[in-house]
């Protein structure tokens, strides 16, 4: 028992593993390792970079698209705004329709400097009317004119109507007219190009100016007697205007009246009073009674009866309908009742101060209350008028004369 209790037991263990860093089946499999870990790297950043030159290949196609497109785009723009079909006085219509088609009256090679489509710029708007809006543009020789883009595209004529009638009205040659100096075309966009006119409406003249800067007598008198001859133009010539009104008579540098806008009723397809009501509504005050009577034929005598109550404006500077809190004025009338009551001369422009010649005033006055008879053929023709004017002018002229 002592024996075996006192033999000592020998237990086996485990020796360690030790890691040789140098031996070779190490080295071997810690290099393939490294070895595939560098090459799944490797493709890792192959695929990236040729993901981000794709990419990048990409983005350069599409900014070369873009500016591509967009060069085309403003070549077309320019090509149809700007390289237009430009002729001296009249020529058939081009085959394309879709085309735009400017045609200049004037001898010489005119072109808009800054395009077609250029024009119609809330800056350069001048006005606006039944018929359309008023623009402000310059030729390449520098000279400024007008453009009239029409508000009626819908309502006008067929292209070869429209310069049929474009043809007649350019015709009208005036000094008291606004000379129409050529017209655009296209199936959606017209639009009538005409001499710029630099003193502004006579409305604003009479309306919207200080009382330092108002119309003197003789400059009233010679704007009505201007305004006379050109609608006697213009009736000899079997053209009526329609629309006369004080913000369609433009004044010159030297104060020489000149009527706009004549003629361009027979743009429309139709003449009748609804189409004429509708275009010429903001002339209220102005249109004929006529108009609203279907027994009545309307003439040139509407005409006659524009100018009546464009001479009352004109003397008076008052609107021709006024509207109070509590009651509305009409001029017409207003004038007839005070010269009724021998009172004529109170109805004068307060802003002359009393600067005018009543031997004078007082027939002017009455000429225009005859041409706004309610009556058509008792206002007198247009051609009379003048007449009439000329020898109220006769005898101020040589006073005139002698006192100075």
């Amino acid at each position: 028992m002592g024996s075996a209790g006192g033999s000592s037991c020998h237990t086996v263990l485990p020796k360690p593993i030790v890691l040789n860093p140098n031996s070779s089946s190490s080295h071997s499999s810690n290099s393939a390792f490294f070895s595939d870990s560098l090459r799944h790297k490797k493709i890792i950043l192959s695929i990236s970079a040729l993901i981000a030159i794709g990419a990048a290949v990409l983005i350069v196609i599409g900014v070369i698209t873009i500016t591509l497109l967009n060069t085309f785009v403003r070549s077309t723009t320019s090509h149809s705004a700007v390289t237009l079909n430009i002729s001296d006085g009249f020529q058939s219509p081009t085959s394309n329709t879709n085309s735009g088609k400017l045609v200049m009256f004037a001898n010489g090679d005119l072109d808009f400097g800054t395009g077609a489509l250029a024009i119609l710029n809330k800056n350069c708007e001048l006005g606006r009317g039944g018929f359309g809006t008023v623009y402000k543009t310059t030729l390449h020789d520098g000279r400024p004119i007008a453009i009239k883009k029409l508000a009626v595209s819908s309502l006008v004529k067929t292209q070869a109507d429209f310069e049929r009638e474009i043809k007649k009205i350019s015709k009208m040659k005036h000094p008291n007219l606004v000379a129409m100096e050529g017209y655009y075309w296209t199936p959606t966009l017209q639009f009538i190009v005409y001499e710029f006119v630099s003193g502004g409406t006579l409305f604003k003249s009479l309306h919207e100016c200080s009382d330092s800067n108002c119309l003197s007598w003789q400059e009233r008198f010679y704007i009505i007697l201007g305004v006379a001859k050109s609608l006697a133009y213009l009736h000899r010539h079997n053209i009526i205007h329609y629309n006369l009104k004080s913000s369609n008579v433009l004044l010159d540098d030297t104060g020489e009246p000149k009527v706009g806008d004549y003629g361009l009723v027979m743009l429309l397809p139709r003449l009748d009073r609804y189409v004429l009501s509708s275009k010429v509504q903001s002339a209220l005050g102005y249109m004929a009674p006529e108009f609203a009577c279907q027994m009545v034929k309307v003439n040139e005598k509407c005409d006659v009866y524009g100018f009546g109550v464009l001479v009352l404006e004109v003397l008076t500077g008052r609107k021709p309908v006024e509207y109070l809190e509590d009651d509305v004025i009409v001029l017409c009338d207003a004038v007839r009742g005070a010269l009724d009551e021998g009172r004529v001369e109170e109805c004068m422009d307060g802003r002359l101060g009393g600067k005018f010649p009543v031997e004078a005033a007082v027939p002017v006055v009455k000429l225009g209350l005859i041409c706004t008879s309610q009556v058509p053929s008792k206002r007198p023709h247009m051609s009379e008028v003048v007449n009439i004017l000329e020898l109220i002018r006769c005898p101020q002229d040589s006073q005139e004369e002698e006192l100075s």
